[in-house]
């Protein structure tokens, strides 16, 4: 008899499969990483813009021109309108699968496991459908024409008015409040990997004033685990596609708990009119700014939960962005009760600072940041000023032997060599330090199947686990 919980639950699609086989290897190479910076430039941020243009139409054709910033003709509007009718009609089954999910998992109601599986099946699906809508727009053959971005930078004015009274004292703008909210866990079913539930909550950060959903993988048969609070990347929506690559799933099968927090301005906090991640680049510098402000405070939240509901070591991590995060968690927590300081980091694909990424790497010129700003006034030297409330000084809470790194040295994105630099400043020893020959992308790829770095990271857990 097939294992119900593959058959009703998988989240691998053929590709995804393929990459983890014995021949995923051969794409984890620094080439893909070329290809897969053609694909973002040419196709898939254009595509994504176009997608978030009809989520702001409504259905309207009209209006969907006037957010892609073309002019329409005859039969492009044709088009158009035939592909904003099945956006409505995806758009539509995906709230209603939301809908039911929420009902499910976070009601009062009583449910069966069966039930359960099936409904996030369905939401999974009807919203792995809704974003491939992107496949149907490119069928119009204007991807080329379109910005990546729908940009909205703030004037120097603006930020100056907001930010200029925490440049003396950045460490205020991460001061945490009085009570931190309340956590709700949902339902759990057994999923293809540990025992999978949800946690919600309000973000405690007025610069979001929204509501936090994370993911949770809890290993199973074990009591007290470690937990690991695991941060995706720009862009990234882990728990809205089917079929992505997870570096970490490995972790829960080796006994760690694994949450997944959605970053502000991702997945189901995705404004309106924008795609995941849009919000952060488009309002630059702000945008970096206001996510990070939130963010930490969020993992806050989530490092107190932890501590509430396991005695065993608390850790952060991340990729890209997230371990950006994971490493901004650490240097503030020095001010933080020291019950909320993280036990362990396991860092891939990082830099430096933010301002490295936002400034230096690749995919700032694929979203033309440079170009978008300076219209507005904005120098590389005001741009600086403000990037400095998210710096970071000296070692963080964190011991330097239990920090893991795993790094590309054909990073383009987040720049290998800064990364290096904050690791020699930290005195992380060299094997906690895995430098492979690799790009940005191809990195966490090479991880499903080269468990070296994740080994490592499960021997410091045990260190802590017993002192």
């Amino acid at each position: 008899m097939s294992n119900p919980k593959i058959q009703q639950y998988s989240s691998h699609t053929f590709m995804s499969k393929w990459l983890r086989s014995p021949l995923g290897a051969v794409v984890a190479k620094p080439w893909f990483d070329r290809l897969t910076m053609k694909m973002l430039d040419r196709w898939y941020f254009p595509l994504s813009r176009m997608w978030a243009a009809a989520r702001a139409a409504g259905g309207s054709v009209d209006k969907y021109f006037a957010e892609i910033g073309l002019p329409a003709t005859p039969a492009l509007e044709k088009r158009v309108a035939l592909i904003l009718q099945e956006f409505e009609v995806r758009r539509d089954h995906s709230k209603l699968a939301d809908d039911n999910w929420q009902d499910a998992f976070f009601g009062d109601g009583n449910v069966t496991t069966e039930q359960l599986l099936g409904i996030e099946q369905a939401r999974l699906d009807c919203r792995h459908h809704f974003n491939s809508m992107r496949s149907k727009l490119l069928t119009l053959g204007i991807s080329q024409k379109i910005s990546a971005l729908k940009w909205q930078v703030p004037t120097l004015e603006e930020v100056s008015t907001s930010y200029d009274k925490w440049l003396e004292r950045p460490i205020e703008l991460f001061e945490l409040p009085e009570n931190l909210p309340e956590v709700t866990k949902s339902k759990t079913f057994q999923g293809t990997v540990g025992t999978n539930y949800w946690l919600r909550f309000q973000s405690p950060s007025t610069l979001t004033n929204d509501v936090v959903t994370a993911r949770v993988y809890e290993p199973e048969n074990v009591k007290n685990p470690p937990t690991l609070i695991y941060g995706h990347g720009i862009c990234v929506e882990y728990d809205h596609w089917r079929g992505l690559i997870d570096e970490v799933e490995a972790l829960v099968k080796m006994g760690v708990r694994v949450i997944r927090p959605e970053a502000p301005w991702h997945g189901r906090r995705t404004p309106h009119d924008r795609f995941g991640g849009e919000q952060f680049i488009a309002t630059s510098p702000r945008g970096p700014i206001d996510h990070f402000c939130a963010a930490v405070l969020e993992w806050a939240v989530l490092i107190d939960w932890s501590r509430n509901s396991s005695t065993g070591p608390v850790a952060l991590g991340g990729t890209s962005l997230g371990s950006m995060t994971a490493h901004l968690v650490a240097d503030r927590a020095r001010h933080w009760p020291e019950r909320l300081h993280p036990d362990a980091l396991l860092m891939i694909t990082h830099s430096r600072g933010v301002a490295d990424a936002m400034f230096r790497g690749k995919l700032s010129d694929t979203w033309g940041i440079k170009a978008a700003t300076s219209k507005l006034g904005w120098t590389a030297e005001a741009m600086q000023k403000y990037m400095t409330l998210l710096d970071t000084h000296g070692p963080t809470v964190v011991a330097p032997e239990n920090v893991v790194s795993i790094l590309g040295n054909r990073d383009n994105v987040t720049p290998y060599d800064a990364a290096i630099e904050l690791l020699d400043e930290w005195n992380v020893p060299q094997e906690n330090r895995f430098d492979w020959r690799r790009g940005h992308f191809s990195v966490p790829l090479t991880m499903i199947h080269d468990h070296a770095p994740l080994r490592k990271f499960i021997e410091i857990l045990k260190r802590q686990s017993t002192t």
